[in-house]
């Protein structure tokens, strides 16, 4: 059998899941009968049925009798404790599955291996680390989650000679594919988090217009809640704001009190509270630097373009883009010499 084909499938179905499994990991299943997938199934939604449940189910009532001859592909180490749902690895022995084939080792301590121990002494052949890397990445936010704060993407448009804003007025720099871009991104976390100055300069709208997907939980962080209630970020959608004055909740925005709102562990706990699992920051420029010198991001996406502004611009007017160290992870071309950069964290989990 492929194993990697069944696999890839595994993950295109993980990926169905998308913001809906909140802090649960994105998994896929298929169930495989020589060479034919008779079962498939994705982990849909926070609390639902698992994965594996969902392919089983999915077996048409002609095929129930192959369930015992064919061979179960998870993106995903089975669960063996009951929690939401019950254990897979139950549903597998209970089926007489006698094959399995995973992806990545669940990260959650209560697992790590002992699912695969336990079909291993049920006599079930277990197949490890088939493309592990895809599967890992599925992972990202869940392993974030683990510790109790959002998976935390870092954005930015930056010149190539690194001129990122306009201290007086909002600097546009790149253009309309770019925008596609980023407003996908925003539909792919649950929040997007902005600093005060950002707010008064842009006056953003912060949502995803530009892309069928849907729109982030706005966080604004404004510790002695100087803005002026009538920016467009707070006309529509559910807004956080981050300050040191005051824990209330006036209709659609919440405000949420930290002891200091450049303390990243505790702003990052409660976001985390209030179910923000994922976060995407789009500056500004101090917000940035202060995350990436606290180490305090697991992945940084820049739209460097090919312009050069600082002749344009008088010297004090220019923001320079914050310098960040990591490992690159991909690059893509854009429009017009405009790139997407991918940078991976690999010491923040």
């Amino acid at each position: 059998m492929n194993h990697e084909l069944y696999m890839q499938r595994c993950v295109d179905l993980a990926l169905k899941g998308g913001l809906d499994t909140k802090s649960n990991p994105m998994v896929g299943a298929v169930l495989v009968y020589k060479d034919k997938i008779i079962g498939e199934g994705w982990h849909s939604f926070y609390g639902g049925p698992h994965a594996e449940v969902n392919a089983i189910s999915s077996v048409k009532s002609e095929d129930q009798e192959l369930i015992p001859l064919s061979t179960l592909y998870v993106s995903l180490e089975p669960c063996c404790v009951q929690g939401k749902t019950p254990a897979c690895t139950s549903l597998i022995l209970e089926n007489k599955i006698p094959k399995v084939v995973i992806g990545s080792m669940d990260p959650d301590p209560r697992m790590q291996g002992k699912g695969l121990t336990l079909l291993r002494e049920q006599g079930i052949e277990v197949t490890e680390k088939v493309l592990q890397h895809e599967c890992d990445a599925l992972l990202s936010r869940f392993k974030a989650n683990l510790k109790k704060h959002p998976y935390i993407v870092l954005k930015w448009a930056t010149s190539f000679d690194q001129v990122m804003g306009h201290r007086q007025e909002r600097l546009i720099i790149t253009g309309e594919a770019a925008l596609w871009h980023t407003h996908k991104w925003r539909s792919e976390c649950h929040g997007i988090l902005i600093g005060k100055e950002t707010a008064k300069t842009d006056n953003p709208l912060l949502n995803t217009r530009y892309y069928p997907g849907p729109s982030p939980i706005k966080i604004v962080m404004d510790r002695n809640l100087e803005l002026d209630p009538q920016l467009r970020l707070f006309a529509e959608g559910e807004v956080i704001v981050v300050n040191e004055k005051k824990q209330e909740t006036s209709g659609r925005v919440k405000y949420v009190k930290v002891n200091s709102t450049y303390h990243w562990p505790e702003v990052m706990e409660k976001l985390y509270e209030n179910q923000i699992y994922s976060v995407l920051v789009e500056g500004g420029s101090k917000i940035l630097n202060s995350l990436i010198a606290s180490g305090w991001w697991n992945e940084a996406r820049i739209l460097r373009t090919q312009a050069l502004l600082k002749n344009q611009l008088e010297t004090q007017d220019w923001i320079t883009a914050p310098d960040i160290a990591g490992k690159l992870i991909k690059q893509i071309d854009i429009e017009d010499g405009c790139k997407a950069i991918y940078i991976e964290n690999k010491v923040q989990g």
